[in-house]
């Protein structure tokens, strides 16, 4: 299975993969973090990223101490994020 490698959702159908400047879709990104060919939060930190992806945890009932985990875990994995490092 395919993850946005910017955040980590799944992306398990078409509607799930975000967009190139073009149209077409990006098989990297999710709608969430790029469409038309840019990150919707461009100039976000990877720590801020993980603050936005605890908030969203939460909403959903994912403990924030779990969460937090996860994505500190997982977020330096991903392509966007390493180029940071």
């Amino acid at each position: 299975m395919n993850i946005c490698q910017s955040c980590s959702m799944p992306l398990r159908q078409d509607s799930d993969y975000g967009t190139n400047a073009d149209g077409g879709p990006n098989r990297e990104y999710c709608h969430f973090c790029f469409t038309g060919g840019k990150f919707t939060d461009e100039g976000i930190t990877m720590e801020q990223k993980i603050e936005k992806m605890i908030a969203k945890a939460k909403e959903v009932n994912i403990p924030p101490e779990n969460a937090r985990l996860m994505a500190q875990t997982l977020l330096p994995t991903l392509k966007r994020w390493q180029k940071k490092s």
